[in-house]
């Protein structure tokens, strides 16, 4: 595995007919204003609590199960995807082990944002999928897990980004550090955990090619002009790995 960390360190029938009806003997002048439906529209993306202080966990709202998300994660802002809300509360994914931790937070802890973007990595398909909205804008060949270091899956997110270790290695223009860690490696050469980022392709362009292929550690490696384009994807976003 190519270890980020040490490196530096996703109206009935009947009522539609009518409405049809309504429409074709009433046209909505050219000009009009679209009639408002009384809702909000719907955000796009997904919610993103950001820490302002190391914040105590909770089981569910206001019943603490000890420990504390740190603000700081490698030195780096904590951006949580949230998965539920009640008032005064989120529910988040966790950057720590073991894969797929939540916690409730207090939202007095955190600073809310969105991201309107989500990654899908199909390990059966060896592709990487980047959506922005409910809209495809990229699908991409990926180097991912071999067979005795397979990537894991489930939902995780972009941790952080962080630039190369060494630009001549073949990491690419950055890393995305995500939540995922290793189900086979505890400990990459002693960096102390063993997460799984998404970066260049150390020199196996050519394996990759068009098809992808199993050939990492379980980090995802992609060529650099996809990696490029994934320059824009915050901290929190989404990542859901599937078979």
């Amino acid at each position: 595995m190519t270890h980020p960390l040490k490196a530096l360190l996703a109206g009935t029938a009947a009522a539609t007919i009518t409405a049809a009806v309504l429409a074709a003997a009433h046209p909505t002048p050219a000009n009009a204003s679209p009639p408002s439906s009384g809702r909000a529209p719907r955000p796009i993306g997904t919610q993103v609590a950001t820490l302002t202080i190391d914040a105590s966990r909770y089981a569910r709202p206001g019943k603490r199960e000890g420990g504390k998300v740190p603000a700081r994660w490698f030195g780096r802002p904590s951006a949580l995807p949230v998965i539920a809300s009640r008032p005064g509360w989120v529910r988040v994914r966790l950057a720590q082990r073991p894969n797929g931790s939540t916690t409730w937070l207090r939202s007095e802890d955190v600073k809310l944002s969105r991201t309107p973007y989500r990654i899908v990595i199909d390990l059966s398909t060896k592709h990487l999928k980047l959506y922005k909205g409910d809209r495809g804008v990229m699908s991409a060949p990926a180097g991912i897990g071999a067979r005795d270091d397979p990537t894991p899956t489930g939902s995780f997110f972009v941790a952080f980004r962080q630039g190369p270790p060494r630009p001549n290695l073949g990491y690419g223009p950055f890393i995305l550090v995500t939540s995922a860690h290793s189900g086979r490696i505890a400990n990459w050469e002693r960096s102390g955990d063993a997460v799984i980022g998404i970066h260049g392709p150390l020199g196996r362009d050519r394996a990759i090619g068009t098809r992808g292929a199993r050939i990492s550690h379980g980090c995802i490696r992609l060529h650099n002009r996809s990696l490029t384009r994934l320059r824009a994807v915050p901290p929190g976003t989404p990542i859901d790995v599937t078979h």
